[in-house]
């Protein structure tokens, strides 16, 4: 069952491109890396693209996880709309997903074979971190931030690769995901934004990223 947003638009982009991503170490929910170059100019690009669809940014709510790297890019996508990045509001629920012990450590240090720890046709985890989170624990948080929300006016949602993925699902309808026990929407790329409106959804610009990393 689709979830209605009152006919308003909820933009949502995953972060730029950062340090750990370029490198292939996990973040989490708790590491606060900077973009590289290459995530400020996707961010940077998510502006220019969203500045058409936003003809008074003063009535754009600005949202975001309150990892640094989403800040940071929340930071240049207002500058690309002209919109006052200190109206802001983080919420914690829209977090990355946790990986525990996992964190700061490099994928191919814990899993030589990258196939033992990700499903390659779905790109998402097949295992569950030490101390770390599973998505229906994701669900369970996004669920509940969607419940906190009005829909009263439209909205810039900065978040992550996986987090975006299960709170686009639920605002989308879609069922359980086999295997994975949340509703889980297609990977996006870094730099990608779409636009989800009463259980629709279009890509507003699509990312150059490299794949689905934590």
């Amino acid at each position: 069952m689709t979830i209605s947003t009152n006919g308003k638009r909820l933009f949502i982009a995953r972060h730029g491109e950062t340090v750990y991503n370029l490198a292939g170490r996990m973040q989490g929910m708790n590491a606060h890396t900077p973009l590289t170059w290459q995530g400020c100019e996707q961010a940077a690009k998510m502006g220019e693209a969203l500045r058409s669809h936003i003809a008074d940014p003063d009535q754009l709510q600005l949202i975001s996880s309150p990892s640094g790297r989403t800040l940071q890019t929340l930071a240049l996508v207002a500058a690309g709309i002209h919109a006052d990045w200190h109206s802001h509001s983080i919420d914690p629920r829209l977090r990355e997903i946790d990986v525990g012990e996992w964190e700061g450590h490099y994928y191919a240090d814990l899993f030589p074979d990258i196939s033992e720890l990700i499903d390659m046709e779905h790109k998402l985890f097949k295992q569950v971190a030490p101390g770390g989170e599973d998505y229906p624990a994701v669900e369970a948080r996004l669920r509940d931030w969607i419940s906190d929300q009005s829909f009263r006016q439209d909205m810039l949602i900065i978040s992550h690769g996986m987090t975006a993925r299960v709170l686009r699902a639920l605002l989308l309808g879609l069922p359980i995901l086999t295997g994975f026990g949340a509703p889980i929407a297609r990977s996006l790329s870094q730099g990608t934004m779409v636009m989800i409106c009463d259980g629709r959804e279009e890509i507003v610009i699509s990312g150059d990223g490299s794949g689905e990393k934590a």
